[in-house]
């Protein structure tokens, strides 16, 4: 069994931003040198997420809108995490999406399905956050 790790580093200029990284992770994969196993992708941070779904615009904008009404950041006195902090709502947003994914390894590439992309969701941005990438397999 082979394995690899690698981090992508994120500094998104907003506080809730989602970055397609598909092509980081496929890129990672095709490196890793291994033709038939998983990989995992997790955001090592707790107010950011990992999911996969549709690239498209609208459903991106869909998600966000969706997670401030169930998570609203605003008034930040709302939550009892908040003494000294305002990211309470990040750590929600985070728990209702993917905390970490698992993709196949099929031939030396991301097995996804044909509009599966791979997206970082950060929640409470503009500080300096990564992302493991951990291959294994064969």
């Amino acid at each position: 069994m082979r394995h690899a790790t690698e981090y992508l580093w994120f500094e998104t200029p907003n506080r809730r931003d989602y970055l397609n990284i598909t092509p980081q992770v496929e890129e990672f994969v095709r490196r890793s040198g291994i033709r038939h196993g998983l990989c995992l992708v997790n955001p090592m941070h707790i107010t950011a997420a990992v999911y996969v779904n549709d690239a498209e615009s609208g459903l991106i904008q869909d998600f966000d809108d969706w997670l401030e009404r169930l998570a609203p950041h605003e008034p930040v006195e709302q939550y009892r995490h908040n003494d000294g902090e305002d990211n309470a709502d990040a750590h929600l947003k985070r728990h209702l999406m993917s905390h970490q994914v698992v993709l196949a390894i099929t031939d030396g590439e991301l097995d996804l399905g044909p509009w599966e992309q791979v997206f970082y969701a950060e929640f409470d941005g503009r500080r300096r956050k990564r992302v493991l990438l951990k291959a294994i397999g064969e």
